[in-house]
């Protein structure tokens, strides 16, 4: 019998597909603009928002092609996986600058397909078909600092 390894504990109830949807939104903006993950996240189920780091404002046609890159991981139906290993084997490609200092020795991987890897205790759908098609509805830039506001289009 497997043994579960020990892990930090996890205070949020994250909304899966808006989670997922998160990571996948990241990844897109490090692929496009070469950019950090976000360095500040509020993930709700309505209405989520991320930061990111840029020397300037994305045009509107960025912003289009951010939203029609999300939605194309979103339609390819990824299977989202997770795996356990040590700090030591996931510093080799996952980005573990925004641990707590009190991380645990083995950290939790999520995996969207082949197009994203990261470490992460949240909740998450097993495929990206179950999230809603992504839209960003508002953004601005200050200072550096890229604030874009999203959500899921489910049907109510």
């Amino acid at each position: 019998m497997e043994q579960q390894p020990q892990l930090n504990e996890h205070n949020k109830q994250e909304y899966p597909p808006m989670h997922t949807a998160e990571h996948i939104l990241n990844q897109t903006m490090v692929r496009m603009f070469g950019c950090p993950r976000s360095r500040n996240a509020h993930i709700e189920r309505k209405k989520s928002k991320c930061d990111y780091l840029l020397a300037q404002a994305p045009t509107e046609e960025q912003i289009r092609q951010i939203e029609t890159a999300v939605n194309e991981i979103i339609a390819s139906a990824l299977p989202v996986t997770t795996e356990f290993m040590s700090k030591e084997e996931a510093g080799k490609f996952v980005d573990l600058s925004k641990l707590p200092p009190d991380a645990s020795p083995t950290l939790r991987i999520v995996k969207i397909g082949d197009y994203d890897t990261c470490a992460c205790l949240g909740a998450h759908v097993e495929n990206t078909s179950q999230i809603a098609p992504f839209k960003i509805i508002s953004h601005e830039y200050s200072e550096g600092r890229w604030r874009v506001r999203f959500k899921l289009m489910e049907d109510k």
